[in-house]
């Protein structure tokens, strides 16, 4: 038997990662990851592709039958047959289902009033965006389009954490006159409070940069700390450290600490800048609340008000809908980003859209 733990990264066909597990000659196999879709239905496709290429044969096919109709079209009677064709192949145990083993869990949205210079920053930088990608859109359309939609969305949301972070000369002349992050000057009157309460802080973050402007403000506050990013070669000290009580608060990166990781010592998770899939923050949030887990777990989101981060919360609720999508037989409305989406995302902060 071959068994492939954290699954979702065999969701690139063109991966050396997903080639080598198609090599392996096993006569059973196994694929075990809490996010089966974390994007699109061809995340799907491709770890059944591994486990059981029978199910949905090529992607073409599948993208004909299942993702184009239920991604594009909000087929449900599609959806329907892709839950009722999975269901004898998934095994699955949610976390209501060993609630009872669990601490209590509260969500907190905290959300972050900018200041004049911020708003301002924000708005001049999410006009220029708007254009470039509605052009981009109506030469190349949608599909064609999404480096550039990533990068509009990006540095909206780098100015949301610091505007720092925003390689635009606009940005840095605004920057060098004195505007500030309002999230990152939240974020330094929460964790000496919450530690003088006694919590251990796990702080997320999408951007290795936003942690080192952190860093060194937390050291001028006197808070020790622990980090782990992608550049972390010994991952196993921090981690023991933060379990052995020896620092209060550890600095993860997204994609570096979402999942493997095992941090029960923790009893708060803050999530610096949200994303609009659900299922990353889940599973990051997961380092905490887990089975071993005596305490309640708070987690705290930092939003930055009237701004793409408050849209990305409602399209969070969307990408959940599509993921569980694919276990519910009777069907629920299932959607990704639509060039409305895109719209809305971009909107005047605080406007509609």
């Amino acid at each position: 038997m071959a068994i492939f733990d954290e699954a979702q990264y065999l969701k690139n066909p063109a991966d050396q990662s997903y080639k080598a597990a198609q090599a392996l000659e096993a006569r059973q196999r196994l694929c075990l990851t809490g996010t089966p879709v974390e994007n699109n239905l061809d995340e799907l496709w491709a770890i059944f592709a591994v486990c059981l290429p029978s199910l949905f044969g090529d992607r073409t096919g599948f993208r004909r039958n299942f993702r184009t109709p239920i991604e594009k079209h909000g087929n449900v009677e599609r959806q329907r047959v892709l839950a009722r064709r999975l269901r004898p192949f998934l095994l699955r145990r949610t976390k209501e289902e060993v609630a009872a083993d669990l601490p209590a869990k509260t969500e907190i949205l905290e959300t972050v009033e900018p200041d004049g210079g911020q708003r301002d920053l924000y708005e001049t930088i999410r006009l220029a965006m708007d254009k470039r990608v509605r052009e981009e859109i109506a030469r190349k359309g949608l599909g064609r389009s999404r480096i550039t939609i990533l990068d509009a969305l990006v540095k909206l949301r780098q100015v949301c954490c610091d505007p720092r972070l925003v390689k635009l000369e606009t940005a840095r002349r605004r920057t060098a006159a004195g505007i500030s992050s309002a999230k990152l000057a939240r974020l330094l009157e929460m964790v000496p409070d919450l530690l003088t309460d006694g919590r251990r802080i796990l702080l997320f973050s999408q951007f290795t940069s936003m942690l080192d402007l952190i860093k060194p403000e937390l050291e001028r506050c006197g808070i020790a700390y622990v980090e782990l990013t992608g550049a972390t070669r010994d991952r196993e000290t921090p981690v023991r450290r933060f379990q052995a009580g020896e620092v209060p608060l550890f600095l993860i990166s997204l994609k570096a600490g979402g999942t493997g990781l095992n941090l029960t010592a923790a009893d708060t998770v803050i999530h610096y800048d949200p994303w609009w899939n659900p299922a990353v923050e889940d599973q990051a949030a997961d380092r905490a609340h887990r089975i071993g887990q005596d305490k309640p777990v708070f987690v705290y989101k930092l939003v930055t008000a009237g701004t793409v981060e408050e849209r990305m919360l409602e399209l969070q609720e969307r990408k959940r809908r599509l993921g569980e999508a694919i276990y519910d037989h009777e069907g629920a409305e299932a959607d990704t980003l639509s060039v409305e989406d895109v719209a809305f995302l971009l909107a005047p902060a605080g406007g509609d859209g």
